[in-house]
Protein backbone atom coordinates (compact mmCIF):
# COMPACT_ATOMS: atom_id res chain seq x y z
CA UNK A 1 0.00 0.00 0.00
CA UNK A 2 2.75 2.49 1.09
CA UNK A 3 4.32 1.96 -2.53
CA UNK A 4 1.06 2.59 -4.47
CA UNK A 5 0.69 5.85 -1.99
CA UNK A 6 3.70 6.83 -3.04
CA UNK A 7 3.68 6.61 -6.73
CA UNK A 8 0.58 8.33 -6.78
CA UNK A 9 2.30 11.04 -4.83
CA UNK A 10 4.87 11.23 -7.78
CA UNK A 11 2.13 10.96 -10.15
CA UNK A 12 0.25 14.17 -8.93
CA UNK A 13 3.46 15.96 -8.51
CA UNK A 14 4.56 15.27 -12.35
CA UNK A 15 0.96 16.33 -13.60
CA UNK A 16 1.66 19.35 -11.12
CA UNK A 17 4.25 20.72 -12.90
CA UNK A 18 2.32 20.29 -16.42
CA UNK A 19 -0.31 22.59 -14.86
CA UNK A 20 2.76 24.67 -13.46
CA UNK A 21 3.82 25.64 -17.44
CA UNK A 22 -0.24 26.54 -17.88
CA UNK A 23 -0.07 28.19 -14.70
CA UNK A 24 3.37 30.75 -15.20
CA UNK A 25 4.84 29.39 -11.85
CA UNK A 26 7.86 30.97 -12.71
CA UNK A 27 6.29 34.50 -12.44
CA UNK A 28 5.78 33.50 -8.37
CA UNK A 29 9.04 32.19 -7.64
CA UNK A 30 11.97 34.01 -6.34
CA UNK A 31 14.96 34.82 -8.70
CA UNK A 32 12.89 33.71 -11.75
CA UNK A 33 10.13 36.15 -11.30
CA UNK A 34 12.92 38.95 -11.90
CA UNK A 35 13.23 37.74 -15.70
CA UNK A 36 11.50 37.95 -18.49
CA UNK A 37 8.52 35.75 -18.85
CA UNK A 38 10.37 33.90 -21.44
CA UNK A 39 13.75 33.69 -19.81
CA UNK A 40 12.01 32.74 -16.54
CA UNK A 41 10.06 30.26 -18.89
CA UNK A 42 12.59 28.71 -19.77
CA UNK A 43 14.82 28.30 -17.07
CA UNK A 44 11.67 27.16 -14.93
CA UNK A 45 11.52 24.34 -17.85
CA UNK A 46 14.65 23.70 -18.45
CA UNK A 47 15.92 23.29 -14.69
CA UNK A 48 13.36 20.78 -14.54
CA UNK A 49 15.21 17.87 -16.82
CA UNK A 50 17.92 17.67 -14.02
CA UNK A 51 15.67 17.75 -11.30
CA UNK A 52 13.55 15.03 -12.32
CA UNK A 53 16.29 12.96 -13.51
CA UNK A 54 18.06 12.64 -10.26
CA UNK A 55 14.72 12.28 -8.54
CA UNK A 56 13.90 9.89 -10.34
CA UNK A 57 17.28 8.09 -10.77
CA UNK A 58 17.25 7.76 -6.62
CA UNK A 59 13.17 7.04 -6.02
CA UNK A 60 14.34 3.84 -8.12
CA UNK A 61 17.92 3.30 -7.36
CA UNK A 62 18.66 -0.85 -7.30
CA UNK A 63 20.15 0.22 -3.82
CA UNK A 64 16.99 -0.47 -1.33
CA UNK A 65 18.47 2.09 1.51
CA UNK A 66 19.50 4.63 -1.10
CA UNK A 67 15.57 4.04 -2.76
CA UNK A 68 14.22 3.72 0.73
CA UNK A 69 15.84 7.43 1.60
CA UNK A 70 14.73 9.14 -0.98
CA UNK A 71 11.21 7.77 -1.08
CA UNK A 72 11.01 9.51 2.38
CA UNK A 73 12.89 12.93 1.19
CA UNK A 74 10.37 13.00 -2.14
CA UNK A 75 7.46 12.46 0.39
CA UNK A 76 8.48 15.05 2.55
CA UNK A 77 9.05 17.56 -0.04
CA UNK A 78 5.07 16.66 -1.27
CA UNK A 79 4.33 18.07 2.09
CA UNK A 80 6.67 21.39 1.88
CA UNK A 81 5.93 21.65 -1.38
CA UNK A 82 1.82 22.42 -0.73
CA UNK A 83 2.77 24.12 1.92
CA UNK A 84 4.98 26.81 -0.26
CA UNK A 85 2.14 26.73 -2.54
CA UNK A 86 0.17 27.94 0.60
CA UNK A 87 2.52 30.38 1.39
CA UNK A 88 2.73 32.09 -2.07
CA UNK A 89 -1.13 31.64 -3.21
CA UNK A 90 -1.29 35.61 -2.38
CA UNK A 91 1.03 36.20 -4.49
CA UNK A 92 -0.50 38.95 -7.26
CA UNK A 93 1.17 36.40 -9.87
CA UNK A 94 -0.21 33.28 -8.04
CA UNK A 95 -2.31 31.23 -10.97
CA UNK A 96 -3.41 27.65 -9.21
CA UNK A 97 -6.91 28.85 -8.22
CA UNK A 98 -8.71 25.67 -9.76
CA UNK A 99 -9.49 22.76 -7.87
CA UNK A 100 -7.84 20.54 -10.28
CA UNK A 101 -4.78 22.65 -9.32
CA UNK A 102 -4.97 22.39 -5.78
CA UNK A 103 -6.47 18.96 -5.98
CA UNK A 104 -2.59 18.09 -7.64
CA UNK A 105 -0.65 20.43 -5.46
CA UNK A 106 -2.80 19.04 -1.94
CA UNK A 107 -3.40 15.64 -3.01
CA UNK A 108 0.36 14.60 -3.46
CA UNK A 109 0.85 16.20 0.21
CA UNK A 110 -1.93 14.00 1.49
CA UNK A 111 -0.28 11.23 -0.51
CA UNK A 112 3.42 12.55 1.41
CA UNK A 113 1.10 12.52 5.04
CA UNK A 114 -0.52 9.00 4.19
CA UNK A 115 3.01 7.28 3.16
CA UNK A 116 4.46 8.55 6.73
CA UNK A 117 1.47 7.25 8.23
CA UNK A 118 1.83 3.80 6.42
CA UNK A 119 5.27 3.76 7.16
CA UNK A 120 4.82 4.30 11.06
CA UNK A 121 1.91 1.05 11.18
CA UNK A 122 4.30 -0.83 9.53
CA UNK A 123 7.19 0.15 11.82
CA UNK A 124 5.09 -0.94 15.29
CA UNK A 125 5.37 -4.24 16.52
CA UNK A 126 2.67 -6.71 16.19
CA UNK A 127 0.80 -6.78 20.01
CA UNK A 128 0.39 -10.80 20.63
Amino acid sequence: MKNIVFYLGIALLFTHELDAMTSHEWRVLPLLNSFSDTTGRNAFLIAHVPIFAVAIAFIASVNRRTRTIARHIACGFFIAHAALHYMFSGHTAYEFSTVVSSGLIYGAALSGIAYFVILLFERKPNAA
